[in-house]
């Protein structure tokens, strides 16, 4: 595989069986994403993108074809090493945030570090308030989520997704529990921290208006691949290719 290339698909099929019908969420997926881009799969719903999202996250297993991340066929992995890769290569963000209720907000956020197996409690709570820093909630990481806007609790799922230093990060219609305005301003900050970080991101919307923050829009139908469209005006795009 190409070293540009963090990410790739090769005739990726997942099927459902319903009584004696078979149904394809995809469809035969082909895709190249590159090492530190933002691309986003659009597409509405129904179309397969939470599907392929998963596929590359290692939640589940492709019914044919392959899913290969930084040269590992990840589709090969047994259930351990699937739970390895998702741990630590893997950072997600959800549209319902995922944060849990108890906790405060850097506690949210360091869990991720503790699930890595980290057990110094002043060094996961140094870098979990740094990266609250570069999300904008610094000030409000003792908080719990009920104290924090919907807009303030994504910024926390996107600082836990950070924090572990992950190959790529996916996100799963990261504004679409939001209003506008905040959506957008979510939709700006993983995309100045995509470049400033240098993770990959793979987001999944059907917000067409989240797609002017990306470097490639790839549209996915009917769970295939209709077209991709190139954003050479974007910040990230010269960057992934230079």
């Amino acid at each position: 595989m190409n070293d540009d290339i963090i990410v790739q698909t090769k005739d990726l099929v997942r099927s459902f069986e319903f009584g004696e019908t078979e149904v394809f969420a995809l469809n035969g997926v082909d895709i190249d994403i590159y090492r530190g881009e933002f691309a986003c799969i659009l597409g509405p719903s129904g179309a397969g993108k939470t599907t392929l999202l998963n596929m590359i996250g290692g939640i589940d297993y492709p019914s044919k074809g392959e899913v290969i991340v930084d040269g590992d066929n990840i589709s090969e992995y047994n259930k351990d090493e699937l739970n390895d890769y998702r741990r630590d290569s893997v950072g997600w963000v959800f549209q319902f945030f995922n944060i849990v209720a108890s906790l405060r907000a850097w506690e949210n956020v360091g869990l991720a570090l503790e699930f890595q197996g980290l057990k110094d409690k002043s060094e996961i709570k140094s870098r979990s308030f740094d990266l609250l820093k570069k999300v904008g909630l610094e000030g409000k990481e003792l908080r719990f989520p009920s104290q924090l806007s919907g807009g303030e609790q994504q910024r926390v799922a996107i600082a836990r997704a950070l924090v572990k230093k992950p190959k790529i990060i996916v996100a799963d219609e990261p504004t679409g529990n939001l209003d506008f305005v905040t959506g957008q301003k979510i939709a700006e900050l993983i995309r100045d921290l995509n470049k400033q970080e240098g993770t990959t991101l793979i987001a999944v919307s059907h917000d067409i208006s989240i797609t002017q923050y990306a470097d490639r829009v790839l549209h996915l139908k009917m769970g295939k691949i209709e077209k991709i469209e190139e954003q050479p005006d974007s910040i990230g795009y010269k960057k992934v290719r230079e």
